[in-house]
């Protein structure tokens, strides 16, 4: 018989359970825990983690477009154009990163994303980037500079007595481009810095600045623009007398052929590339090939079209040029010598209230020259400087600068085209500048003129003199002394940005013209390559109106304007405007002849 094993008390049933009891719960507990840290580390590692990875290539993409949105320059928005794509949505709370509204294209994407792709394949994203970079001084300002064939710069330099009907311009593309230097006997300049420069060599002086330009890159696809050295002016002087149109063109035409079939060319087909021509535009706008019509086409060249083109006289009816300050008599080596021009230019006496040098043109019965010769002859308070055939004294620069120097008020009335090298060497003098064509400088050199131009010049509308014979001494005169101080500091405050500084060397602080113009072209070409990422078009763009877009304030749009009696071209076309150009191109040979004669 098998025997029943022994039964447990309920005291040792008690010790048995509890022990049990006590292990279950340290290993939930130690599970619990085990479970608590696996979701803490999962979610710092990979919720966290993959979120802080896509924030960050969100980030990037924004900031290639965005972080220079405030530095666009002024221009005119369509009057159907589309909201900026990076914005705010309407009734939300305002996010770190700005989320674009449903109507528009999403343009920060997560990787893989279709739309972050495209944005990818722009060639010149890398060129973008390098605006954020923050520790890279030169980062979006980078210049590439095409390596030209030597027919198309040095090899002028080398037949320069060639380069002008007129003038021997071998000693004025002597000391880089500045001419030769002018000795300070009458006390009217510093005792260094001053050359006797041409006023069309603005071509070779722009290039050897370039040279000195901290930003340049033998890298193309970190170039903020791209310069083609290409001496545009001083080709097209060689031939405007006596040449064939094949001619004309002729230098002009090959080195469009060679700048298409460089790779550089196809990243946006010239958009990004400049040049300059030390001319007024109208000897690049050939409208025939008759070898009667003046000039070449250069700027009608569909290529050329593309590029931008830098002038002393622009085109108010065209979008491809822009104005740059025609070169004047002082180019400092250093800072310093500008602030002491400047403290000289604040202290002088002023004698004369107002002056004019210039000539009559008597056969344009549109110039108001010879009223205000008139008016000159017989006020007490003007000082007048004729400039015709055999007077020497109207074309030496101390004369000039001398009379300048004495004068409140400097006339620059129009010439044979719009503009003149002496309204720049006045405002070198001090001197503030009455105009009477907006086209004479307002509309002109908006780059480095202030928009406000009632802050630095006076404006009489040539029909107050034509018409109605208004008294020039009589409008400066209500003008207060307080006021003409005012303008007078304005004025000599706007001397470095208008001059050139010697191209073997560099200013530390200022900016001279050459810098501001590199600044607004870098600018010019960083929007468009933004407008290209962001899919945005300047469908509404019109182009005879150009003048009008550098003048608009932001939020402004096109419309009608206090100077379009100024700019208005015939009905059915624009032959007779360009033909009058053109006859005014003309002329201004006979001022160079008459400086020379």
């Amino acid at each position: 018989m098998r025997r029943r094993p022994p039964t447990s008390s309920p005291i040792e049933n008690m010790e048995k359970g509890a022990a049990k009891n006590q292990q279950s719960r340290i290993c939930l507990l130690a599970s619990l825990s085990a479970f608590f840290w696996f979701l803490l580390l999962y979610f710092h590692f990979v919720v966290l983690g993959g979120s802080t990875v896509d924030d960050s290539s969100q980030l990037h993409t924004f900031s290639v477009r965005s972080e220079s949105i405030n530095t666009y320059p002024v221009t005119a928005l369509p009057s159907n154009s589309q909201p900026t794509p990076i914005s705010r949505p309407s009734n939300t709370q305002p996010t770190p990163i700005s989320r674009p509204r449903k109507a528009q294209p999403t343009l920060i994407s997560q990787p893989g994303n279709a739309q972050s792709t495209h944005v990818e394949n722009f060639p010149f994203m890398k060129a973008l980037r390098t605006i954020g970079n923050k520790s890279d001084p030169c980062g979006g300002r980078y210049i590439y500079v095409h390596d030209l064939p030597p027919r198309f710069n040095e090899d002028m330099l080398k037949e320069c007595k060639s380069l002008s009907r007129w003038t021997n311009m071998c000693k004025f593309t002597t000391n880089a481009g500045l001419g030769p230097p002018l000795e300070n006997v009458e006390g009217v300049f510093s005792d260094t810095g001053w050359y006797a420069s041409n006023q069309f060599a603005v071509d070779v002086i722009f290039s050897n600045r370039m040279k000195q330009y901290e930003c340049l890159t033998r890298d193309s696809s970190l170039a903020a623009a791209i310069f083609v050295p290409f001496y545009a002016g001083f080709d097209i002087a060689r031939y405007l007398w006596g040449y064939n149109t094949t001619m004309r063109d002729s230098a002009s035409l090959a080195l469009v052929d060679w700048l298409e079939k460089r790779p550089e060319w196809s990243i946006m087909g010239g958009k990004d590339h400049f040049l300059v021509a030390g001319r007024i535009t109208w000897d690049f706008r050939r409208l025939s090939d008759e070898d009667s019509d003046w000039g070449n086409k250069l700027l009608f060249l569909p290529a050329a079209k593309n590029m931008s083109m830098l002038v002393v006289e622009s085109s108010p009816w065209n979008a491809n040029d822009f104005g740059i300050p025609y070169p004047t008599y002082f180019h400092p080596a250093k800072d310093a010598d500008v602030f002491t021009w400047q403290d000289r230019m604040k202290k002088l006496e002023r004698k004369w209230l107002f002056s004019f040098a210039g000539a009559p043109r008597p056969g344009n019965p549109k110039s108001i020259r010879g009223q205000i010769i008139d008016q000159c002859n017989k006020s007490e308070v003007c000082k007048l400087l004729e400039c015709d055939f055999g007077e020497s004294k109207c074309h030496s620069p101390s004369s000039i600068m001398n009379m300048f120097q004495s004068s409140l008020f400097c006339l620059q009335p129009q010439g044979d085209s719009y503009t003149r090298r002496s309204a720049f060497d006045s405002i070198l003098a001090g001197c503030i500048p009455v105009f009477f064509h907006p086209g004479s400088a307002y509309t002109q050199y908006t780059w480095h003129l202030p928009k406000n131009y009632s802050k630095y010049s006076v404006f009489i509308p040539e029909d107050d003199i034509r018409k109605r014979n208004a008294s020039i001494e009589q409008r400066l005169n209500q003008i207060s002394p307080e006021q003409v101080k005012i303008m007078r500091e304005e004025v000599i405050s706007l001397i470095p940005r208008l001059i050139y500084a010697d191209p073997r060397s560099k200013l530390e602080t200022l900016k001279d013209a050459f810098d501001v113009a590199v600044q607004a072209i870098i600018h010019k070409v960083t929007k468009l390559r933004k407008d290209m990422v962001e899919g945005h078009t300047d469908d509404d763009f019109i182009e005879e109106l150009s003048w009008k877009y550098a003048l608009l304030e932001e939020g402004q749009y096109i419309g009608t304007h206090e100077w379009d009696p100024f700019f208005s071209k015939p009905k059915g076309g624009n032959a007779e405007s360009n033909s009058s150009s053109a006859e005014a191109a003309k002329n201004s040979w006979k001022s160079e002849q008459r400086e020379h004669s």
